[in-house]
């Protein structure tokens, strides 16, 4: 299990003014876990709304968005991830050193604040095992102008994901009209306890067909990728065009894309 490092605390100001940090005291925190709070945390939006897909080396800077009601003005406010069944015992934790960001007073409203943090990931440094993809939880915490302490545990959520990777190779080239195309590929992802990209089996995966000249891919079936990933179909040779294959992604795993591989048909 990793050590929970100490939450940095935004400060407030008007416009877009910098954060200051400063350190939560552990006490703190606990005895404001349990005590009543009138701070409200709603909006929360990891990423954009967008899942977070990594590889073996991806650095990405995320963004953590809120905003923190309070009848008695929000006098800081700060946002993190983590991974587990609870914040006593997570497994993983993002960022790994108190972020800074920014957070803006409401011009008609001064109970309500407007949050951002940027959490800098490095999947080399931050992943050490694969029962990291999923689920993530925010906590978010505030303290109010008369100095109440408020965390809660999950005001929101983000998925963290595995990247995925598809290959494709269409064949013979080039083939009489009418003849038989075997296509082939591999399905792969991202192993970060290996450190390298493994065999993703029992997968759907979607085979694209788009004709020369047009622009859009059409789907001729869809084959289950078999031992190491591995990809096998076969189709029909009608006319000039490019084979691809589709991975549409899981709760764990994104999305991947095979470039199209073009086929001379005579």
């Amino acid at each position: 299990m990793r050590i929970r490092p100490a939450v940095a605390a935004v400060s407030l100001a008007t416009g877009l003014s910098a954060l200051t940090a400063s350190v939560l005291p552990a006490a703190a925190r606990a005895a404001d876990r349990a005590a009543p709070s009138d701070t409200v945390f709603s909006h929360v939006v990891v990423n954009g709304g967008k899942d977070i897909v990594l590889g073996l080396t991806t650095r990405k800077t995320v963004a953590i968005t809120w905003t923190a009601t309070d009848p008695d003005g929000v006098a800081a406010s700060w946002a993190y991830l983590w991974h587990g069944p609870n914040t006593d015992d997570e497994d993983g934790h993002l960022p790994l050193y108190p972020p800074t960001g920014t957070c803006t007073v409401s011009a008609t409203d001064p109970t309500t604040s407007a949050c951002t943090v940027s959490i800098a990931v490095d999947a080399a440094r931050d992943l050490d095992h694969n029962g990291l993809a999923g689920t993530w939880k925010v906590l978010a915490g505030a303290q109010d102008r008369t100095d109440d302490w408020t965390e809660i545990d999950a005001a929101g959520t983000a998925r963290i994901k595995r990247l995925a990777k598809v290959t494709v190779n269409a064949s013979p080239e080039p083939v009489k009209k009418g003849r038989t195309v075997t296509v082939t590929g591999r399905l792969s992802r991202a192993n970060w306890e290996s450190g390298s990209y493994t065999g993703y089996q029992g997968q759907a995966v979607k085979l694209q067909f788009r004709k020369k000249g047009s622009s859009t891919y059409t789907t001729l079936k869809t084959v289950t990728s078999g031992s190491a990933g591995a990809l096998r179909t076969t189709t029909k040779a009608k006319a000039d065009g490019y084979f691809r294959f589709v991975f549409a992604g899981t709760a764990t795993t994104g999305p991947a894309t095979a470039a199209g591989d073009f086929v001379d048909v005579r």
